[in-house]
């Protein structure tokens, strides 16, 4: 199975690589930092050496890259599994926050998964089938303090994520929102918050894993988690 992933060096990216590496499934990534895909491509082979494992360093933010990344991705065949998980957090509150955050948060969470499933929609579309799934977040359903532009960005993609499952649900393509709570990753390094406290990335990857090997008539359209003591 073609399994695109994008946004794959580290965090619930790299954690669902795994999950669908430890499957033996041919997984094509992309990550904006060069050191970070090359580290995680070598890891995920040696660890899984049964999965084939491709890389290409793209800056999703741009449309461009996204074009080329989908051709890229095509010419290995048609993903049977698209995850549009490529975007970042940028702290903030609507009033005060730097002149074109707006626009910077805009393009890394939203227009990343717009460009890319655009790029690969037609061939998918030719199949019949496949299952898209975007990472939303917990920001997407609630607002909530410094949330600012990135709250926006994620209300925004699960707009997108909703429209999606509309227009294509009767193509034989699920579409999937995955809304995250807080979830330990390096940027929660040295923020004093216990791993504990939070989730793992890891709880992210096993549930869309799930959801991906569900019967083709069956779709789960939102997964919401949160840590069981709750929203920070």
């Amino acid at each position: 199975m073609l399994v695109v992933i994008t946004g794959a060096s580290q965090g619930i990216g790299y954690s669902v690589a795994e999950a669908f590496a430890a499957a033996g499934h041919t997984l094509l990534i992309c990550s904006k930092t060069p050191a970070r895909l090359t580290a995680a491509s070598q890891a995920l082979a040696s660890k899984y050496p049964a999965a084939t494992i491709h890389s290409r360093q793209a800056d999703l933010s741009k449309q461009e890259d996204c074009t080329a990344f989908g051709q890229w991705c095509l010419s290995f065949g048609t993903p049977a599994i698209l995850i549009n998980n490529a975007g970042f957090f940028m702290p903030g509150d609507i009033a005060d926050e730097k002149q074109g955050i707006l626009e910077t948060q805009i393009a890394a969470n939203l227009y990343s998964a717009y460009h890319t499933t655009r790029s690969l929609l037609p061939a998918m579309i030719q199949e019949g089938a496949g299952h898209i799934f975007n990472i939303c977040s917990i920001a997407s359903l609630q607002a909530y303090p410094q949330g600012g532009a990135y709250s926006i960005s994620k209300f925004a993609l699960d707009g997108f994520s909703k429209n999606l499952r509309v227009e294509l649900k009767d193509k034989g393509i699920k579409v999937t929102g995955v809304y995250p709570g807080a979830t330990y990753t390096n940027s929660w390094a040295g923020s004093g918050v216990a791993p504990s406290r939070i989730m793992e990335a890891n709880d992210i990857a096993k549930m869309i894993f799930a959801a991906a090997h569900l019967s083709p008539q069956a779709v789960v359209e939102d997964i919401v988690m949160r840590p069981q003591l709750g929203d920070l």
